[in-house]
């Protein structure tokens, strides 16, 4: 039975952590591999990037395997959640051997951020190294295979789309060949998810299967999103991230290769994505053994294909799922709050 999350890739597991209320609005999401890691990749592809570790993936260099990956709020500052989740799995033994010890391990924790700082209303609010443990104990105490909280939770607590509220949103399927791929997203984007001629979702139009918005719905969402715009006081500071992963058996090369096509559906999903002031970045895991058909050359196609249509589902999902939020830095109305998929006003 799948879910239709992440977790639906055998031994990966999700948890959040989450702050809200009194000035914060901020939170870490960590994506736990079993033990002993999985194959990973990165590929940054925004203008200003937050991240950690990201260069222990290039697949050039030493390290194979990585034991999480953090995602977070709270900008730079809050990577210090992938601290927390370090010294977690150094309890563990968990990391890359060191020594001659159990305990000589240096756990590798890759981390990204998105920009939600001062979204609460206090700039100080963000995550730290315990919120980060939070998480991954979150993720520990899960069941294999269980759904993923979606929408303003973890990560996606303070993540905001254009002028919508964003969120973590997930999705999976199962290829033909058996292998599984999943994406979980955390949309935080500085560009709109939102046809401006229609009101429905990018990620929903390529689909050719959505029911538009009446217009008359369409124009009084237009005309409440402009009055928010014209009161916004902050520049557009974000960042999308996602973690794609699958059960297939892949080297750290072709993992890249696929982080790298998700960013297509990123940008389907996404008008514009990687600019300047986003940091977009898609982390890569293979957590399997299942091969990839030796006398096939091209077998990596169908994930990567799978790969990129998820992303942009899960940035669908992340709206969908996400709830409207006020606080003394704004108001953000939800997609859901706006339209529903009938076109009726809500």
């Amino acid at each position: 039975m799948t879910v239709d999350a992440l977790t639906d890739v055998m031994g990966l597991r999700v948890g959040h952590a989450t702050r809200i209320g009194d000035g914060r609005l901020t939170g870490t999401t960590v994506v736990l591999a079993p033990e002993g890691g999985a194959v990973a990749a990165v590929d940054v592809r925004g203008g200003g990037p937050g991240t950690k570790e990201t260069d222990a993936l290039d697949p050039r260099n030493l390290v194979q395997r990585v034991e999480a990956v953090v995602l977070t709020g709270g900008s730079a500052y809050g990577l210090d959640s992938a601290s927390g989740v370090m010294a977690w799995m150094e309890e563990r033994g968990r990391g890359v051997r060191v020594g001659p010890e159990p305990t000589h391990v240096v756990p590798v924790v890759p981390a990204a951020c998105i920009f939600d700082l001062g979204r609460g209303g206090d700039f100080s609010a963000r995550p730290d190294a315990a919120l980060g443990r939070e998480a991954v104990e979150a993720a520990a105490a899960s069941a294999p295979g269980a759904p993923v909280p979606e929408g303003c939770v973890g990560a996606g607590t303070g993540a905001v789309a254009g002028p919508l509220k964003g969120g973590v949103g997930t999705a999976s399927t199962v290829l033909d060949s058996g292998i599984t791929v999943g994406a979980l997203v955390v949309c935080n984007a500085a560009g709109s998810a939102v046809d401006p001629e229609t009101g429905a979702l990018y990620g929903e139009l390529l689909t050719g299967r959505v029911d538009l918005p009446a217009r008359e719905v369409h124009k009084a969402a237009q005309r409440r999103l402009a009055d928010l715009a014209a009161s916004a006081q902050r520049p557009p500071l974000n960042t999308t991230l996602a973690v794609v992963a699958t059960d297939a058996d892949l080297s750290k090369a072709q993992a890249q290769k696929v982080a790298g096509v998700s960013h297509d559906g990123l940008a389907r999903a996404l008008r514009p994505a990687h600019l300047l002031h986003d940091g977009d970045t898609v982390f890569a895991l293979s957590a399997g053994d299942r091969p990839l058909p030796q006398t096939n050359p091209l077998a990596l196609n169908d994930i990567l294909t799978a790969a990129a249509d998820l992303v942009t589902r899960a940035i669908v999902r992340a709206l969908r799922t996400a709830t409207p939020a006020t606080t003394p830095a704004g108001t953000w109305p939800s997609y859901e709050q706006l339209y529903d998929t009938h076109g009726a006003p809500r």
